[in-house]
């Protein structure tokens, strides 16, 4: 392996020093850690396609009107634990005009970013009507999600999409779905890791079938918009970015500032529940919790505000500040996050001419666009081996096994990319392809 950028001892000393237990199936934490250390130890950069952080400026828009917000002396005071009315009023206007949905601005519920949102949510869905105390996760996805249900002690149940898109996305949902424990789907639309993008007619699926069987649906939005082979963006007009709210009332939408505003070092994101969900009555949560047991106001004031006691109060107005201008066209937030289009498409170019594959390769009726995310698979080498066997050419990923895939692979993060890396990137892939000559 004459190409190698680091040598497998070396790893292997920093693995040992991390403590981690298995490198193959190694977090995105761990891989971070590894990789940093590496670039500590050696001096030698590493291509970071690790942790999903944005690759952009935060928005100047928001920074000024959080900023003018502690000005105005909102430090302090704690804000009300339901948010501030600013920002739950800019969120219903946002979803208005990006999604062409109505939902009242009392359901949008600031959180302290999509986080605490799906923990609240997985929370109260799994309490909400005894023997419904299941999550059923519609992967790849985010790893983190089942983290939570295991602090929580909830239980759950997950099946790999790739073989079930289109039609036959309806027999596999109903046949976990119709054993009646199902609290609550939750999937991410564009998807993290394989950046799939469920179609309308999948989404009606998901809809139909959680009216049916009393589930809610939790459509994580955090790469808002991200499907760059459509023009969405132009508030209140068409086309609107595909949603489950348009086939069932059972649903909360998670839209975070992270993404699409560069925003997360604020941890600032909204849950957008339906209306119908918000004002819905549950005998087990009034029992549970003492309270009115009404859904909205016990994810509010029961769950949520025991995690967090409510979210930044000068981030609620900077965010708030955001929305409005994305809704009054000041803020061209697509366009300002095409630039990891832009990046994908030059290193899925120096990976796949260089014996890759991507693995989550097309959707329903088309090739999977270009993002944030990207997935990579080499020959037959397992998730971990091409994990393990990237770092040693100094670059860094998460393999697909962590995320509920079945495939063989790893994720790809377009957004540490910078322009002089991408030789460096070449360089180092001609040499791994040389050294795994395919048969």
């Amino acid at each position: 392996m004459k190409h190698r950028v680091f040598s497998e001892d070396l790893v292997a000393r920093v693995v040992d020093e991390l403590q981690i237990a298995n490198l193959e199936r190694a977090t995105i934490g761990e891989v971070l850690l590894v990789a940093s250390r590496l670039e500590e130890l050696t001096g030698i950069p590493f291509i970071r396609m690790d942790q999903g952080s944005p690759g952009l400026p935060a928005n100047m828009i928001g920074v000024e009107a959080e900023k003018a917000a502690l000005d105005r002396g909102v430090g302090s005071q704690y804000p009300a634990a339901a948010g501030v009315a600013e920002l739950k009023e800019a969120a219903s206007r946002f979803v208005k005009a990006f999604v062409d949905i109505d939902i009242a601005p009392a359901g949008c519920i600031p959180t302290t970013g999509s986080v605490a949102a799906s923990y609240g949510s997985f929370i109260a869905c799994t309490q909400r009507i005894p023997g419904k105390n299941k999550v059923l996760f519609i992967d790849p996805g985010f790893p983190i999600q089942k983290s939570q249900l295991r602090i929580i002690g909830a239980e759950w149940e997950w099946f790999d999409i790739y073989d079930y898109r289109g039609e036959a996305l309806r027999g596999k949902l109903d046949s976990y779905l119709k054993k009646g424990d199902i609290a609550a789907i939750v999937y991410s639309n564009p998807n993290n890791p394989a950046w799939i993008c469920l179609e309308d007619s999948e989404l009606k699926i998901i809809g139909e079938l959680a009216t049916k069987y009393d589930a809610v649906v939790l459509e994580d939005m955090a790469y808002f918009c991200m499907d760059f082979r459509q023009d969405l963006g132009t508030p209140f007009e068409p086309p609107y970015p595909p949603t489950v709210a348009k086939y069932t009332d059972n649903y909360i939408l998670m839209l975070s500032s992270s993404k699409i505003f560069s925003y997360a070092g604020q941890r600032m994101a909204v849950a957008c529940i339906s209306d119908k969900l918000f004002t819905q009555y549950y005998p087990a949560l009034a029992e549970r919790y003492g309270d009115s047991g009404v859904f909205g106001q016990t994810f509010i004031a029961s769950i949520l505000y025991m995690i967090t006691s409510g979210c930044t109060a000068s981030t609620q107005y900077g965010y708030a500040a955001m929305l409005n201008a994305a809704v009054e066209g000041r803020i061209d937030f697509v366009a300002d996050t095409r630039e990891y289009a832009r990046r994908a498409r030059k290193m899925k170019q120096i990976f796949t001419e260089n014996g890759f594959h991507i693995v989550y390769d097309h959707d329903v009726t088309q090739p999977v666009g270009d993002g944030f995310f990207f997935t990579l698979g080499y020959g037959k080498m397992s998730s971990g081996e091409l994990l393990k066997e990237l770092l040693y050419y100094g670059v860094s990923s998460i393999a697909l096994g962590t995320t509920g895939s079945e495939q063989q692979g790893v994720r790809a993060c377009t957004s540490r990319m910078r322009d002089e890396l991408y030789p460096i990137l070449e360089e180092r892939m001609k040499g791994f392809l040389e050294d795994h000559p395919l048969d």
